[in-house]
């Protein structure tokens, strides 16, 4: 045999080896798990229309919320993560409040807050819409923990028609709820 065959034989095996490994020995469970760790949520205005969509990824120190809607009134809008994963047209008050495990009081700039479920606000461009991403260090989508927004009964993902204060305790003033998407 020369060295030519020897190293296409080589090159064979070692390929068929890789694919063996990544195919049977643990990998399908790791597919599974990255998977779960990353949600996409459709957003539906009170109509029950969709209007857009939030990609949930769990990254190491929190969750990071791609974020792509429209329909909404130009200028800023408060986005928080609220209680309970039920968005019941067409004012969403079957999500609950806002989501907060550790009982804070609301808003980034309140020396006693944030909730878990306070986020920076959006803005909305002149044609009512919205694409951006925005990161929050305090919840996880891991089941089984304190601060997941996969608890039994979900969450809910809410943007509201004005801009949030950053510390009125317990909404911040943002308004009507817009928007809504179930976590779960």
């Amino acid at each position: 045999m020369n060295i030519g065959k020897i190293f296409y034989l080589f090159c064979a095996l070692l390929a068929l080896a890789v694919v063996v490994y990544e195919n049977h020995w643990g990998h399908e469970v790791n597919a599974k798990s990255s998977q779960s760790q990353k949600l996409i949520v459709p957003l539906i205005d009170g109509k029950g229309e969709e209007l857009g969509e939030a990609v949930l990824t769990e990254t190491e120190k929190g969750v990071s919320v791609a974020l792509q809607a429209e329909g909404l009134r130009p200028g800023l809008h408060a986005i928080h993560f609220h209680e309970v994963g039920s968005c019941t047209p067409p004012d969403f008050m079957s999500a609950g409040g806002h989501f907060n495990p550790e009982h804070k009081q609301h808003g980034l700039k309140n020396p006693l807050g944030p909730h878990a479920g306070d986020m920076p606000n959006i803005f909305a461009d002149s044609h009512g819409k919205v694409k951006t991403v925005i990161f929050n260090p305090r919840v996880t989508l891991e089941e089984g923990k304190e601060n997941s927004l996969r608890d039994a009964d979900g969450s809910a993902l809410i943007i509201h028609e004005a801009g949030d204060d950053q510390q009125t305790d317990p909404s911040g003033n943002a308004g009507s709820r817009v928007l809504c998407g179930v976590i779960k």
